[in-house]
């Protein structure tokens, strides 16, 4: 598939903030961090200013932005509508989480507990835009929505821990708990690339019914380009992809982890965010580029 850097923005981008969110409903819940009220306004501010860049950057390619609205008509039926509509859903109760915070109402855990649900819906409603597609094996397993929602926690926890830092609020606990969730979405991802290199099912016999002979495409689907050719078609060298794959888990995992485990303040916090940032628009391009659609059978492509 060919990366939309939109959708890249969008999903990293989005799925910080969600996470971000999280982390601050959650505390608000179980009371584990002490923050004044402009810190914790400080974090729904900048979780909501970054969900609003990822949702605004995911109209970026299409074709026609100003039909984004038909995106909430399907609601049944579409992982997509159920996504732009819970995402719209959450501006109204993410403002009254903050007039709750601000002006100290006996119902801000009421609130809390709805962000809290909500960001943890929306991430995972998401991931289902992809991992409900069963033309895309590499899309279609339950390690897709949990990906999803690891790399938001991961990300947004370690926002939360930088403006923790930066407030002077003791991080120790915080720090230790992110090393673990950094180590587990680490396996998590290392067990998904060992699935990703299991044969698919999918191939030109299959989708013939010749299944006892070779079979061979004499005339391709399309020969002039065309947005088939552009999307589905698109390919990178192996040795590439190998070698984004190294750069991904140093910049997404092993950088920040030693950082968290050697030296964590608010200097160094922010370096490992900037670099697992960056290693996750690594990771969401490879994610796209490593997927392979069953229409490039009708291409001339043996299996996918």
């Amino acid at each position: 598939m060919h990366p939309a850097f939109s959708v890249l923005i969008f999903t990293v981008t989005a799925g910080a903030g969600y996470g971000l969110l999280g982390w601050l409903s959650a505390n608000q819940l179980l009371e584990l961090w002490s923050i004044s009220v402009a810190g914790q306004l400080t974090a729904g501010v900048l979780a909501v200013v970054l969900i609003s860049i990822g949702l605004s950057a995911s109209t970026w390619h299409l074709a026609n932005p100003k039909n984004a609205w038909r995106s909430f008509s399907r609601f049944r039926t579409s992982w997509l509508s159920r996504e732009a509509v819970f995402a719209i859903a959450l501006y109204p109760i993410a403002a009254l989480y903050a007039a709750a915070i601000y002006f100290e109402w006996a119902s801000m855990s009421l609130w809390a507990a709805l962000c809290l649900i909500l960001s943890l819906v929306i991430v995972f409603v998401t991931s289902m835009i992809y991992a409900s597609l069963k033309t895309i094996r590499q899309w279609h397993t339950p390690l897709v929505p949990l990906l999803f929602v690891l790399f938001a926690a991961m990300s947004g926890g370690l926002i939360w821990a930088l403006l923790l830092s930066w407030s002077g609020v003791e991080t120790s606990g915080l720090v230790n708990a992110l090393s673990l969730l950094i180590v587990l979405t680490a396996a998590v991802k290392l067990g998904y690339f060992v699935w990703f290199r299991v044969p698919g099912n999918s191939s030109i016999q299959s989708a013939t019914g010749f299944t006892q002979h070779k079979v061979s495409i004499l005339d391709q689907g399309h020969s002039a380009p065309s947005f088939l050719n552009k999307e589905f078609m698109y390919d990178v060298e192996q040795a590439k992809l190998i070698r984004l794959r190294w750069v991904m888990f140093a910049a997404t995992f092993a950088a920040p982890l030693l950082i968290l485990c050697c030296l964590p303040n608010a200097f160094t916090l922010l370096l490992a965010l900037l670099l697992m940032m960056a290693g996750l628009l690594t990771e969401r391009w490879l994610f796209f580029a490593e997927a392979r659609h069953v229409v490039r059978l009708l291409h001339g492509q043996q299996s996918v």
